[in-house]
């Protein structure tokens, strides 16, 4: 199959112990367990949030009897996806809420978004990443990203029949919103919820397919994932 893509795009960011964290979120830590001098081979343990770095969440992070990251099957976790470049709302404006007139624009271009799709947000804030402080903007009313409104995630989901919806800030819900409505309307559908992509610029508008690979933790609130898109 790879020999028939013209490209293959990382769409997740590296995991340092410096990426940007969600306020409280426990942090990324490396440490050593055996080294080659002492063991004859190199060895590490990890640790970091569920929910840190590109990563993918899952309905029991909102539903008390949601479904665990290891509840998505193979098949739920391979598609198509359309790219919708909001930049030109976001830049001067970190609190945007993407609405559906957003989508209608990029239809009037590209043609009507399939059922099934993942529909990815490219916010421009993936540019911010190396920035924590400018990645989350907080200051005393909290965090300041866009994110897909209410309005929006109804219309993609109840007209469009999307599977679920990406984005490159640290949430698809705005940094301003406190119900999280994008999260619940997606996660209560067991639909797919990605947060902090990266190079979304590298993707066509329509065409490309995702293939998600999150870590099976039993009862997982969500993973870290590595998400790879596949362009012909």
């Amino acid at each position: 199959m790879v020999g028939k893509l013209s490209k293959v795009v990382s769409l997740s960011h590296p995991i340092s112990p410096r990426i940007p964290l969600w306020p409280g979120d426990p942090p990324v830590a490396f440490e050593d367990v055996a080294s080659l001098e002492k063991d004859g081979y190199f060895l590490r343990r990890f640790s970091m949030g569920e929910h840190s770095a590109t990563h993918m969440n899952a309905p029991n992070s909102f539903y008390a009897d949601g479904m665990g990251i290891e509840g998505y099957q193979p098949e739920d976790l391979v598609r198509p996806a359309v790219v919708i470049d909001v930049r030109g709302r976001t830049q001067s404006n970190p609190n945007y809420e993407i609405c559906p007139q957003d989508i209608e624009a990029w239809e009037r271009v590209h043609g009507l978004i399939e059922a099934g799709c993942v529909v990815l947000m490219y916010t421009g804030w993936q540019h911010l990443w190396n920035d924590p402080t400018a990645f989350f903007g907080l200051d005393a009313q909290g965090s300041h990203f866009p994110g897909i409104g209410e309005a929006a995630i109804r219309f993609l989901l109840e007209q469009r029949q999307i599977a679920g919806v990406g984005i490159d800030t640290h949430g698809v819900d705005p940094g301003q919103s406190a119900a999280f409505v994008t999260n619940h309307a997606v996660l209560g559908r067991n639909g797919i919820v990605l947060e902090c992509l990266s190079n979304l610029d590298r993707l066509p508008a329509r065409g490309a397919t995702l293939v998600i690979g999150v870590l099976g933790l039993e009862g997982g609130s969500g993973s870290p994932a590595s998400v790879m898109a596949f362009i012909p």
